[in-house]
């Protein structure tokens, strides 16, 4: 499941080699981090540089649903050949509305892409609304627990 997990003798170069090989059959692949200490669980698309577009990251979601909801971004992006705009507003999947945000500073958080297309890299981050509605910068969120690191300035809001 976690390719580093399951060949702890490669190097940084196999994984880089092994996505790269990934990335010659699919658009892209998505990579998860996992929790560490007080640092919730994140994951990131790989691959979509190539096409032009952004990556796509989301923080807080364990690695099964972050993966769906890129999964279902980087395919709407790579169908429409053009990604969500920072501030727009999305329905994610399951219904739950999200925004973008664009990541300040892409290379810190997502290495594999960072290593990979250095200064091409541009990403956004798929913000999402807790169940009641309430963004990540309202200090009521989760009811206060927080849990959804935003990765870089909102932008003005814009309806999907």
């Amino acid at each position: 499941m976690c390719w580093v997990c399951d060949h702890p003798d490669a190097t940084r170069l196999d994984q880089l080699r092994y996505v790269r090989a990934v990335l010659d059959e699919h658009c892209w692949v998505v990579v998860g981090v996992a929790r560490e200490r007080y640092r919730p669980p994140y994951s990131y698309t790989v691959g979509l540089t190539d096409h032009g577009l952004p990556e796509f990251v989301v923080t807080g979601l364990s690695p099964g649903r972050a993966a769906e909801v890129l999964n279902e971004a980087a395919a709407n992006a790579v169908d429409r050949g053009c990604p969500p705009v920072p501030g727009g507003r999305v329905r994610l999947p399951g219904g739950r509305a999200g925004e973008v945000v664009q990541v300040a500073e892409p290379w810190v958080h997502m290495g594999v892409a960072a290593e990979m297309f250095e200064s091409r890299l541009r990403a956004f981050q798929l913000v999402y609304a807790d169940s009641r509605g309430l963004w990540p910068w309202d200090p009521r969120f989760r009811a206060g627990r927080g849990g959804q690191p935003v990765l870089g300035a909102r932008a003005t809001a814009k309806a999907a």
